[in-house]
């Protein structure tokens, strides 16, 4: 009874029904991570490439869309730097385009100044050589001219030539007054008196010539005060009564 049961537990572990054996090696932590890199290596590899082929077979070039990105973004960096640059040449000819209107303004009224100025050369040209032709007129002073402009400043300037007929052989002294009507903005009348109610007017009304003198000043009234009337008055030094007189009405 025991030998038969010996016998089974022998044929039980060395027959064909014994359990069968495997045979594996051993290998260390840091070889299987190996391992298991170079496989997702490869792996992604091949997806990589797959996909790169995926888009040149179904059309869409990655390489070719970034050359052509990169082409455009350096056309486009040189159309920025063309474009400052016409902005800078913009701003340049601007500059110089509203240097030359300031140039042509102020040559224009150079030569409209200079074509009044001109004119009344002209005018004292004349009237000298009509002097000068009746050289034999009894002596004494005249104001044939009297006029007076509107400044862009709201001033007025005046303007008056005194003269001398006759053949003169000394210098006449003496000066000038002016008397200007004004209608101040109340609607009330009133007068203004040079040099005394502007002693700054004093030297230009002097006067020291031997056939003509031209005298010019200027006028300062209140805002908003219109001149109606102007009257000159030429007086000769230690002579208390005029010489000559002349009004100008409604300049």
């Amino acid at each position: 009874m025991a030998g038969s049961t010996f016998w089974r537990r022998l044929r039980a572990q060395f027959g064909f029904r014994a359990p069968r054996m495997a045979v594996r090696t051993s290998m260390p932590w840091w070889g299987r991570a190996g391992v298991l890199v170079a496989l997702a290596a490869v792996v992604g590899g091949m997806w990589w490439w797959g996909f790169d082929f995926g888009q040149i077979f179904s059309g869409f070039n990655r390489k070719e869309i970034e050359a052509r990105m990169e082409a455009l973004e350096t056309e486009a960096a040189r159309s920025r730097a063309d474009a400052a640059e016409m902005r800078g040449r913009t701003s340049q000819l601007e500059s110089d385009l509203a240097m030359s209107r300031g140039a042509e303004q102020a040559l224009s009224k150079q030569a409209s100044d200079l074509a009044a100025e001109n004119a009344q050369l002209k005018e004292e040209t004349a009237f000298l050589q009509k002097l000068v032709s009746d050289s034999s007129k009894q002596a004494g002073l005249a104001i044939p001219r009297l006029s007076i402009d509107v400044e862009p400043d709201g001033t007025y300037r005046y303007s008056l030539l005194v003269v001398r007929g006759g053949s003169p052989k000394d210098e006449f002294e003496g000066h000038v007054t002016l008397q200007a009507s004004v209608s101040p903005p109340d609607g009330s009348t009133a007068t203004v008196n040079l040099p005394e109610d502007q002693p700054g007017a004093e030297a230009p009304l002097g006067l020291r010539f031997k056939y003509y003198q031209r005298i010019e000043g200027i006028l300062k009234l209140p805002p908003g005060t219109r001149l109606t009337g102007l009257t000159a008055r030429a007086y000769e030094n230690g002579n208390a009564t005029p010489r000559v007189t002349r009004t100008l009405s409604n300049p």
